[in-house]
């Protein structure tokens, strides 16, 4: 699902995620290695048609534990390199570049 988010005025947007969300800029192609640098190798399907890694741009508070009392913190932080589920995301477009709105449960793990 796209959307796009336009620009009113010439200030840069700031995007604030809500609850267990995430904003993350994909990886280019030629920015996803084969290994990382721990050593950790990355499967070639990752370089499917849409990048399945990319860099946390933006993290929300935290969803609600079940009792409403108090918020669960989250794991990942901004400047973090993920690999997240091909399919639970939502595409977001703005100031011409192209994000991606992933719930914190559809990133499967942090590469260092």
């Amino acid at each position: 699902m796209k959307r796009e988010v336009k620009k009113e005025s010439s200030k840069k947007q700031v995007v604030i995620p809500l609850s267990d969300r995430v904003l993350v800029r994909p990886l280019s192609k030629e920015e996803v290695e084969k290994k990382s640098k721990s050593g950790i190798l990355v499967p070639d399907e990752i370089n499917k048609e849409k990048s399945e890694q990319g860099t946390v741009v933006a993290v929300g508070p935290g969803k609600w534990n079940e009792d409403g009392e108090e918020r669960i913190p989250m794991t990942v932080k901004v400047g973090d390199r993920v690999i997240f589920s091909g399919y639970g995301f939502d595409e977001i477009k703005l100031e011409g570049e192209e994000y991606y709105m992933i719930s914190e449960g559809n990133i499967l793990a942090i590469i260092n």
